[in-house]
């Protein structure tokens, strides 16, 4: 039987679901925040918005449930075949992944309530997400609009890298990487 939680060897089902569903929401997040900002429409651009927003605070929750799900539980060993310089870059790898991931949608929060247009964020329509306590101000606005563009571009290098470094060790190094967050660890385990 699969099990939810992690072993020494694989990932559980709670890890694996929460990686591929974080992964596709970020790369989404990405996409739609290019596609909102070159939409001529302004009726379109404003519900792409929403929805960016939305799915940003979706993601900070995955996020943060992620990490506290990590922390409680058994990190699976890496392969022998995987190096001491990978070895040790690795957790640099995922704690840079982690910020990003946090940094990403606060700081797209600090940008909606810093702006001086004053549009409420609803999260998918449910209710209406209070603003960070800082001041508007047109200079804050550009400030955070600037810190978001360059948080999401690092950040979708840095999944870049990521998939690239999870397909190396699939197709050329043959070890099991890619595969144990794929296929989830048993209750044999």
């Amino acid at each position: 039987m699969q099990s939810l939680t992690n072993t020494s060897t694989r990932y559980g089902w709670a890890m694996i679901v929460l990686h591929w569903l974080i992964g596709v929401v970020f790369i989404g997040q990405f996409v739609l925040g290019v596609v909102m900002v070159r939409t001529t429409s302004q009726r379109t651009s404003f519900e792409l918005i929403q929805l960016h927003k939305s799915f940003g605070f979706l993601l900070l929750g995955l996020i943060i449930l992620r990490i506290a799900w990590r922390l409680g539980n058994a990190v699976p060993a890496l392969p022998a075949s995987v190096g001491t310089l990978e070895r040790r870059s690795a957790p640099l790898a995922h704690f840079a992944l982690y910020a990003f991931q946090i940094a990403l949608p606060l700081s797209g929060w600090a940008l909606v309530s810093v702006s001086t247009l004053e549009i409420p964020t609803m999260p998918f329509d449910l209710f209406v997400m209070p603003n960070l306590p800082l001041a508007e101000s047109d200079a804050s606005e550009s400030f955070w609009a600037s810190a978001h563009w360059y948080l999401a571009y690092a950040g979708i290098g840095l999944v870049a890298l990521h998939i690239a470094a999870a397909l190396r060790h699939h197709f050329l190094l043959r070890d099991s990487v890619l595969t144990r967050m794929i296929t989830p660890s048993s209750d044999r385990e």
